[in-house]
């Protein structure tokens, strides 16, 4: 498909500026807190990929649907999550998400169209077209947008959920955020494409190609997916080349040596939030004090989030067993 023309108004800058501004601060305490020893388990940032969810969730509504991955945090930030109960769920608190039992990789909140992200590679996927399945079959307008990385377009549960969404053409918009490695895998490594949105002629859907450190040029691509879905088009595959500024994991990661350090500051330079605010400040859309005021606000929101998720209580051992979808063996029973 031919880029779009679709481009936001004023108003939806500054909402797509603010949804970025509070992941890429919720991301950077986050990330202190890890590396600090006070959030267990792995952390997978999303520090430079903020204009690839805000530039999609701007066209979403309360009622439409994500699912989501490793690094999942954004996408919930900006589907419109909540700071406390985020933070909560990371620290492990009975007050989280998920009552502490899920951590970093499994956010959650249905209330919101957030079906949850996901640890298992490419294991949202299959998720996002059960739900557009059961959006169609109820007749309903509603959208799912599916997240996933340039590793997980090589999994079977992604190709399989791809044909059965083209073949029953679903409402659902399958988001690959490339950002160029598979964990440490760089992508010339792990797949012979050099667009994943070439694969989308294989299942007969429409492939577009977005830059991902972009906010408009996503908002216009998945302005076009998503409306296209919500009429009864069908699905679409949106690549958006991405980066994300730090390791695979937490900030500072494993210190595997398999960037170069000057593509990552190359990336960089190009940050997505400030180019978007130096946008908004030529164009007279916002002053560079209201800019300011934006990032202050989010600051003190995310301090009291913390403070919030340091005072919970840690969830009691009597609720182990709570929420657990298996049969339990009686002692002495069989399988």
């Amino acid at each position: 498909m031919p880029p779009s023309e679709l481009a936001p108004t004023p108003a939806q800058l500054v909402d797509m500026h603010r949804r970025m501004a509070r992941i890429r601060h919720f991301e950077e305490e986050a990330g202190k807190l890890v590396e600090g020893g006070k959030i267990p388990g792995a952390l997978h940032l999303y520090v430079g990929e903020e204009a690839v969810a805000a530039g999609v969730m701007v066209h979403l509504d309360v009622d439409d649907q994500i699912t989501s991955t490793h690094r999942g945090h954004g996408h919930v930030i900006a589907k419109g999550g909540d700071f406390k109960l985020m933070y909560a769920e990371l620290f492990g608190k009975a007050t989280g998400y998920c009552r502490g039992k899920g951590g970093s990789m499994h956010i959650s909140d249905l209330d919101l169209g957030i079906l949850g992200a996901n640890g298992i590679v490419a294991g949202s996927v299959p998720i996002a077209v059960g739900a557009a399945f059961a959006n169609r079959y109820r007749d309903t307008d509603r959208v799912t947008v599916c997240f996933f990385g340039d590793g997980a377009s090589n999994e079977g549960a992604f190709h399989e959920a791809a044909n059965m969404a083209a073949l029953y053409q679903l409402p659902v918009v399958f988001v690959c955020e490339n950002n160029l490695y598979g964990e440490f895998t760089s992508q010339p490594r792990h797949q012979r494409v050099t667009d994943i949105a070439d694969r989308a002629v294989g299942y007969g859907m429409p492939g577009v190609i977005a830059d991902g450190m972009d906010a408009s040029a996503v908002f216009g691509a998945a302005g076009e997916c998503i409306a296209r879905a919500r009429a009864g088009g069908g699905p679409s595959l949106l690549e958006c080349k991405t980066y994300r500024f730090y390791d695979h994991v937490g900030v500072t990661g494993m210190r595997i040596p398999y960037r170069d350090e000057a593509e990552v500051d190359e990336w960089k330079g190009r940050d997505p939030i400030a180019a978007l605010e130096l946008r908004l400040v030529e164009e007279d859309v916002l002053t560079a004090d209201a800019v300011a005021a934006v990032h202050q606000s989010v600051v003190a929101e995310i301090a009291d989030a913390i403070a919030f998720a340091e005072a919970s209580p840690d969830p009691d051992i009597s609720s182990l067993t709570e929420d657990v979808y298996s049969n339990p063996i009686e002692p002495g029973g069989v399988r």
